[in-house]
């Protein structure tokens, strides 16, 4: 019966050794697949990223192009208002100018 009892117990301790290496061989596994899942994020993680930043330089292409058209259509309205105001400038001056040149010869001819 000793016999018996010891081939019992060879088997139960050659069965858990065998469970013990299949949960060693899981444990690499799960570790295996741990390390695959986490480079798997990083590499979506970098591509939403770059995804990102093409999105924000697009959008902010966009709001720069918008700006500059903006001020360019103010310095055309301004330059333009400038070139009318000139020109009445210019107008009154030469509605004036002979005005101012007889006065100035006169105060000439007074002194």
């Amino acid at each position: 019966m000793s016999s018996m009892a010891e081939s019992k117990v060879t088997g139960i301790i050659q069965s858990l050794s065998g469970l013990e290496d299949d949960l060693d061989s899981l444990n690499s596994k799960v570790g295996d697949m741990k390390k695959q899942l986490s480079l798997k994020a990083q590499t979506e993680i970098d591509n939403l990223l770059e995804k990102t930043r093409e999105m924000a330089t697009q959008e902010a292409e966009t709001i720069i192009n918008a700006s500059k058209e903006k001020a360019n259509t103010e310095s055309a309205k301004i330059a333009q208002e400038g070139e009318a105001k000139l020109s009445e400038i210019n107008s009154k001056i030469d509605a004036g100018f002979d005005e101012a040149v007889r006065q100035v010869v006169s105060t000439v001819l007074k002194a």
